[in-house]
């Protein structure tokens, strides 16, 4: 069939055709979104769930939501090697000049601009160079200390004050949350704290890896009274089937009971590779139905690229022991792991692996259930383990 017309999109963050099984998630935005704008208080949202469940695309969503209602956005991905000071303060500086060009200007806006240059030069202070261009006198006390948790909630609450004096309000949306480290993140939910003590017009949406409510806990004990948390988790069969019959029907084209089974059996229901599937089986149909036959033919296409790329990535991150770790959790099988269980593979102490453990999970890499288990944040990566060290000798 036409590779053009192909309706399916494999990639990170790729919006799929048809976004099924998140009604739930979208409607609790819309709520949110509408409630802050009417200044009425509501938790903000964090989205919780492993690699390739959809949480970046629901996030984009959200935002497309939030920009229909009239916000004012900023969208950021967290990562490693760059702190939240940073990487934010260009996004307001932007957020900030797009307010200031509305009509009916007022002195809270300017307020805004000059609050932001008096936390950008705390910044040099602190971090280092980070450049920002802001031709404007800063406010001096507000937002300056050098300490995070002290100026971030100034800072958010003199931006929100601003789109309040614009009757507007703001969105702040960050993927992959859990790269923060403990004290920004405690600054955020400081300030988020002080914005919603003010019911002001500000919102943060984000999402992360399931560690997130517990960092977020440590952090700051009060952080589950200012954020739900919703668990963004595989589809079922039945939303499976919808997710590739629905665009393929629509292009004219369908799926055999029997193909959109072995899909769910494959993809175990997590959207990433649901597209792979889709992707593949579709290029590699003549004709439509699309059969059980050729779903197994494009398996073939689907693992080495997959392998190649959603997996391997990670992979080449990874020390040699981190390696070990995870390929001792490949040999339990699929699910939680004791922490005991690994060791006994590894042949070593619980208590010695206790410094790769947390270089794992700092690293994205699996998370703990519950005390003393282990799992992957990644879906089917066991597998994958295995496939990559065939000959596990610990």
């Amino acid at each position: 069939m036409d590779p053009i017309k192909n309706p399916f999109s494999p990639g990170a963050g790729s919006p799929p055709p048809e976004l099924v099984g998140r009604d739930p998630v979208l409607g609790h935005a819309r709520i949110l979104l509408g409630r802050i704008k009417a200044k009425r208080s509501e938790k903000s949202m964090l989205l919780t769930g492993l690699r390739g469940v959809g949480k970046t695309v629901l996030l984009n969503e959200i935002e497309r939501l939030a920009n229909a209602e009239g916000y004012r956005t900023l969208s950021i991905e967290a990562h490693e090697d760059k702190s939240l000071g940073p990487l934010i303060a260009p996004h307001l500086r932007t957020l900030l000049y797009d307010l200031n060009r509305m009509t009916g200007a007022g002195h809270k806006v300017k307020r805004g601009l000059a609050v932001l240059r008096s936390f950008v030069s705390a910044l040099k202070v602190t971090v280092g160079d980070v450049s920002v261009g802001l031709d404007i006198e800063p406010e001096k006390g507000t937002a300056d200390s050098g300490d995070l948790e002290i100026d971030l909630p100034n800072l958010f609450v003199a931006v929100a004050e601003a789109a309040e004096e614009r009757a507007s309000a703001v969105a702040v949306l960050i993927d992959e949350l859990q790269y923060f480290n403990q004290t920004e993140l405690a600054a955020l939910i400081m300030a988020m704290h002080k914005v919603q003590q003010r019911q002001l017009p500000l919102v943060l949406l984000g999402a992360g890896l399931p560690i997130l409510p517990g960092l977020a806990g440590e952090s700051k004990s009060y952080a589950e009274r200012l954020f739900s948390f919703p668990d963004i988790g595989a589809l079922s069969e039945n939303d499976t089937a919808k997710a590739l019959q629905e665009p393929a029907r629509a292009a004219g084209v369908s799926f055999e009971p029997k193909a959109l089974k072995e899909v769910f059996r494959l993809t175990q229901g997590y959207p990433y590779f649901l597209q792979e599937w889709g992707y593949q089986s579709w290029n590699l149909a003549t004709s439509s139905p699309i059969t059980l036959e050729v779903v197994k033919n494009a398996t073939a296409t689907v693992m080495p690229r997959l392998d190649n790329n959603f997996f391997r990535v990670r992979f080449d991150r990874l020390t040699p022991s981190e390696k070990n770790f995870l390929r001792a959790m490949a040999e339990l099988g699929p699910g939680a792991h004791r922490t005991g269980d690994i060791a006994d593979i590894l042949n070593v102490k619980v208590t010695s692996l206790g410094p790769v453990r947390a270089k794992l999970i700092r690293k994205g890499m699996v998370f703990s259930p519950a005390h003393g288990d282990m799992a992957f944040t990644v879906p089917l990566f066991d597998a994958f383990m295995r496939r990559a060290m065939p000959a596990f000798r610990p």
